[in-house]
């Protein structure tokens, strides 16, 4: 890591460990076990993983909820330990529960986040006016905030995290919870943000966001970079493209039916050209997952080979690599699959 990369990026994180220790018959964690990755300033960076993976952790770790057990940190060139006044002067942070008051006015809410970060009453009532506006709540500014909708709150708890002008803001599963419309009109907020360039206005250095997601397709959508981290630990990092690009050939999924994991290996351990193979079994449910540089030809000879030993199975798709697929080549099962498993990110992260 080069000597002056703290003062190029917006975050470094050096060696993290975190372990929360145990408690009575409970073993001890390690949510987090040498985590390191810088982020550019600037950019939309994504902190993918499962639950459990170990993103919540390190988002508090960065916007100062929790110390390190051990390792170091800087955001906005700033030491999470050494300068947790200055870190959260310099970021806007988005937990995963709402944090506006149900009782109060959107444009309250927004005034009363201004007042508590030092800006002054004036300024205050201009930013609230200015955010109302840029995310869509003008109309609704008067209303009580527990008559919004999910993605309206959603939408307000994002401009109060931006009300002091943050350098870095911090997205941790931001679209949880929102159905299929409200998620994506957050999406469209989290893009209008990252192409905004505050520097040109103001003379400070444009908006970093780190968001924090399981859902595949919004960091594919979202982010600039992304990191991959399972069980506390750094697996790739890497542009979306760059990512999916590095995985030669396509994908073939197969849903599997009350599969026997021994039988089905055994079953295409006879058609050629196959490599990266899982097979994962789930109650009733299954899915074969493998890779191949002739989709077209796979297909066929897969299907044959589980008809011809009797193996039952749904639907087979052939594609590009896909975020799943860079998951499982560098990890060994399913992005679902360890998502289904894994611990809530909230005791094991």
């Amino acid at each position: 890591m080069p000597e002056n990369s703290a003062e190029a990026s917006a975050i470094v994180a050096r060696e993290l460990v975190k372990v929360y220790p145990g408690r009575g018959r409970r073993p001890a964690v390690r949510a987090l076990d040498g985590l390191g990755f810088e982020v550019p300033a600037g950019r939309v960076f994504g902190l993918l993983g499962p639950n459990g993976a170990g993103k919540s952790t390190t988002t508090k770790i960065l916007t100062t909820l929790s110390r390190p057990t051990s390792g170091s940190a800087t955001v906005a060139g700033h030491d999470v330990a050494a300068d947790p006044a200055a870190v959260r002067a310099s970021i806007g942070f988005v937990s995963q529960g709402a944090s506006t008051d149900p009782l109060l006015t959107a444009r309250e809410n927004l005034e009363i986040a201004a007042r508590l970060r030092g800006v002054s009453a004036g300024d205050a009532r201009s930013r609230a006016n200015r955010l109302l506006d840029e995310f869509g709540l003008a109309e609704a500014s008067t209303r009580p905030v527990g008559s919004f909708s999910g993605g309206m709150r959603r939408r307000l708890d994002v401009a109060a995290a931006l009300v002091h002008r943050p350098r870095v803001l911090f997205l941790d599963e931001p679209t949880t919870g929102l159905d299929p419309e409200a998620r994506a009109a957050m999406w469209a907020e989290i893009r209008r943000l990252s192409g905004e360039e505050p520097s040109a206005q103001e003379g400070r250095e444009p908006l970093t966001v780190v968001l924090t997601t399981h859902y595949m397709e919004e960091a594919d959508r979202l982010a600039d970079e992304l990191l991959l981290v399972n069980k506390g630990r750094a697996v790739v990092q890497g542009t979306p493209d760059e990512l999916k690009a590095a995985l030669h050939g396509d994908s073939l999924r197969v849903s599997l039916v009350e599969p026997d994991p021994a039988a089905v290996r055994a079953a295409i351990g006879r058609v050629p050209g196959l490599r990266d193979v899982v097979i994962e079994a789930s109650g009733v449910d299954g899915v074969l997952a493998a890779r191949t540089d002739d989709a077209s030809a796979a297909v066929g000879a897969v299907i044959g080979a589980l008809d011809a030993a009797g193996i039952r199975f749904g639907q087979v798709a052939a594609s590009h690599p896909t975020l799943d697929d860079v998951y499982l080549h560098f990890v060994g099962h399913t992005f679902g699959d360890a998502t289904a498993d894994a611990a809530p990110d909230g005791v094991a992260a």
